[in-house]
């Protein structure tokens, strides 16, 4: 019988609290590595448009065959419809609270709130947190400086007071990073995050590469390949995991490509992207099985830990597994692969 220890490496998405008391009892950081069973798996992220509650109802149909999904405010919604889209989308929030698989689904849902830019996002804010139902996860797009960040916080303290007593109240923040600028302040953007993060309900949970107002901002040109963002997003994946967060890749726009989509997926897999955006439901299955854990992998962690506990149990220190020689690093791995497989098994 293999025990997970309490570690984990690069997937630690922990939730806040927004209750005052629990932030009061809170004493360890985001940064320590403690394990935790309340990760949440997001491979997969689907964008629906807030106003059309016909694609709702069919993206909430499934949800149990995705791990995330994005009722939108910002670019897949027309700047004349947002205030239906607010009021769309706190209807179905208020229907989460009656329905049969309230935590399961209430787990998937997450709003995208227009960006600060905007001048619309405090009132995404103000009428969808008023829900008596409200998301388990809120994503800010276009975070170019720290003032975004301060702004955001200031809008949401100023409904945090509704949220106090009510009893589905732990929300994950998630920002974007889209401009060239955020991309270069992208470290001292999620510090920053994580010190406003303490002082109110937001959980800072990760970060989304947006690849196409990137490449519109550095003036690059959109290929299947992606040769024109990798090195963007190698540096997302680098910050991001220094700060313990989910790294979530970009779109892959040609959706009728699966093969295009498979191959582009396991890459940002390989890479240390823990999930990816998508915009047809066609895309979920590819995505999903990308950003899991192979059998292959299961079975290979298995077998070490399995072997480091005999090792363990013998006095014995070092020890080959495999023909490989075990370091503290291939113990990780192994854990961090046994840790998102057993969360994705509880979330399905």
């Amino acid at each position: 019988m293999i025990r997970l220890i309490p570690r984990i490496i690069s997937f630690d998405p922990r939730p806040i609290f927004g209750c005052l008391a629990c932030k009061r009892n809170l004493s360890t950081t985001q940064n320590d590595d403690l394990f935790d069973s309340n990760i949440l798996p997001r491979r997969a992220i689907l964008y629906v448009p807030g106003n059309d509650q016909r694609k709702i109802d069919k993206a909430l149909g499934t949800f149990k065959q995705i791990d995330s999904i994005v009722l939108d405010c910002e670019d897949g919604v027309a700047a004349n419809n947002k205030n239906k889209a607010r009021e769309t989308i706190k209807k179905v929030m208020d229907q989460t609270s009656n329905a049969d698989d309230r935590s399961k689904l209430w787990s998937k849902l997450s709003v995208r709130i227009n960006s600060i830019q905007s001048n619309l996002a405090c009132d995404d804010l103000r009428q969808i947190l008023s829900a008596s139902c409200v998301p388990r996860t809120i994503l800010l797009p276009k975070v170019d400086s720290i003032e975004h960040i301060e702004k955001v916080s200031l809008c949401f303290q100023k409904a945090n007071n509704k949220l106090i007593d009510k009893e589905s109240d732990q929300i994950d923040l998630i920002t974007y990073v889209e401009s060239a600028i955020g991309l270069l302040d992208l470290r001292t953007i999620c510090q920053f995050t994580m010190e406003q993060c303490q002082q109110n309900g937001f959980r800072f949970a990760g970060i989304i590469f947006g690849s196409d107002d990137f490449c519109a901002d550095i003036g690059a040109t959109r290929t299947d390949n992606g040769d024109e963002v990798l090195l963007a997003r190698q540096q997302v994946v680098l910050i991001a995991k220094s700060f313990n967060l989910q790294a979530i890749d970009s779109v892959y726009i040609n959706f009728k490509d699966l093969d295009g989509l498979k191959r582009q997926s396991e890459n940002g897999s390989m890479m240390g992207f823990t999930g990816k955006q998508c915009i047809h439901p066609g895309q979920i299955p590819i995505i999903q099985e990308a950003f899991r854990p192979s059998a292959k992998k299961v079975q290979w962690a298995t077998g070490l830990i399995e072997a480091f506990e005999r090792a363990q149990k013998s006095g014995q220190g070092a020890f080959v597994y495999e023909g490989q020689m075990i370091d503290m690093p291939l113990l990780r791995q192994a854990y961090n692969i046994l840790n998102l497989n057993q969360q994705i098994v509880q979330n399905e």
